[in-house]
């Protein structure tokens, strides 16, 4: 008689490589917001000046937006491991159509900012608000490549890996909590 041996439960979701990328990215950000946040120290009623010109309520609605794609991705990964691939797929479309919108919300923001003279080269917070901002741009569009995967794999039963699905939201999720930090050091701090 052959005896099977059950692999052990995972207690954390996803690939563990992920989870190295996630801290990785986690101090090469905390490094930037540092340099960021020294910097604010040193001119602080330019940054203030600077800073006064961002709208809070988009900054706001954006932050909202992404805590939404969160909510909608985490469902998406309890509904693919429920078994119920229809309504992880329409998670996954939800949390794609989230970043849609914010990207679109966050583009609009910069083309208002330059049409009214606020440059990345303008002062060093205009600066760093693009540098931070276009970063964590470029890491969404990442996510959206992680989605389509997602999708792809939920539409077709052959191809379904819960595994890469918690992996690909685990990431979803380091983007929009890098977003919260980046929104409270340019928008909120004073």
């Amino acid at each position: 008689m052959v005896e099977q041996t059950e692999k052990p439960a995972k207690f954390i979701p996803g690939q563990p490589d992920m989870w190295a990328f996630v801290l990785f990215e986690t101090l090469i950000f905390t490094s930037y917001l540092a340099v960021y946040l020294f910097n604010r120290t040193q001119h602080p009623d330019d940054f203030l000046r600077s800073q006064a010109h961002l709208s809070l309520a988009t900054g706001v609605f954006n932050t909202i937006i992404l805590l939404l794609s969160s909510w909608s991705v985490a469902r998406c990964v309890q509904a693919a491991r429920d078994g119920a691939y229809r309504t992880a797929l329409r998670d996954a479309y939800l949390t794609v159509l989230f970043g849609v919108i914010f990207l679109g919300v966050k583009v609009f923001e910069w083309v208002e900012l330059t049409h009214l003279g606020l440059g990345f080269s303008n002062d060093e917070f205009f600066s760093y608000y693009y540098f931070l901002t276009a970063i964590h741009a470029l890491h969404l569009l990442i996510g959206f490549v992680a989605m389509g995967v997602i999708i792809y794999q939920l539409r077709g039963p052959a191809r379904r890996s819960q595994e890469f699905v918690e992996t690909a939201a685990t990431y979803w999720h380091t983007v929009d909590f890098l977003w919260v930090i980046i929104f409270s050091l340019l928008y909120i701090v004073r």
